[in-house]
């Protein structure tokens, strides 16, 4: 069966006999759930759409004020399990401490497998996990003299704090003539000045003799298009 011809509907019985099958009493269409499934005291929610969209985790989140146990139900995505776009899904669902089920169609029939069970969310092992990444971001926050991209653009290019570094280097060199990396430093061009210099990502700088190096031309024309900076930098104490 193909994603197209797919409707909620048709979720309905895979997801059934997943919980009859562990001993759950279960009903479709209950005071606006889609499904209800009952064992003893335990209730589980199970909210279903053909696709994730913002609608199904609204339905999703307002079911928590019944039960801790909600559930989410989608067919199984075009795209391959375990990549980026899975991952950031479930980290998602996780975040909203919900379920998910998904339902797979396949020639011998529809199977539905539960691929998170809902769980409270540990923000602050989150955290910890993604220490390196927030100490990343506060580097890349301090090593801006101030705010040159505007938010939400995705087609122009960005500033980053390595690109104003590279651009404080060359306008020193510009200014000074041939100099070594440890006189930038003095200048305030920081610890990466030697890697930047032989890296020489943007073909800015050449190396003139033994710890000597120059700006380009190459480097001085494009250093027209950072008025600001230079600007910024050369008026630098």
């Amino acid at each position: 069966m193909g994603t197209e011809k797919i409707y909620e509907a048709d979720l309905y019985e895979p997801i059934r006999k997943l919980f009859v099958q562990e001993g759950y009493e279960v009903n479709g269409e209950v005071k606006d759930c889609d499904i209800t499934a009952v064992k003893d005291e335990e209730l589980i929610i199970v909210e279903m759409k053909r696709n994730l969209t913002v609608e199904l985790l609204i339905q999703a989140a307002k079911r928590q004020r019944l039960t801790d146990q909600v559930y989410i139900a989608i067919p199984k995505p075009k795209y391959k399990m375990y990549s980026k776009k899975w991952h950031d899904m479930c980290h998602l669902l996780k975040r909203l401490e919900l379920g998910l089920i998904v339902v797979s169609f396949l020639k011998s029939g529809a199977k539905a497998d539960i691929m998170l069970s809902p769980a409270p969310f540990d923000r602050k092992r989150s955290m910890q996990l993604n220490k390196k990444k927030r100490t990343n971001l506060l580097k890349e926050i301090s090593g801006r003299s101030a705010d040159y991209n505007v938010g939400g653009s995705n087609q122009t290019k960005i500033m980053t704090a390595y690109k104003e570094n590279c651009i404080q280097i060359a306008c020193y060199l510009d200014r000074e003539g041939p100099t070594s990396p440890k006189n930038l430093r003095k200048l305030g061009t920081g610890d990466k000045t030697l890697s930047i210099l032989t890296q020489n990502y943007y073909g800015w700088f050449e190396k003139v003799s033994r710890g000597i190096y120059i700006i380009t031309e190459k480097g001085k024309q494009e250093l027209k298009d950072y008025p600001q900076l230079v600007e910024y930098y050369l008026n630098k104490e």
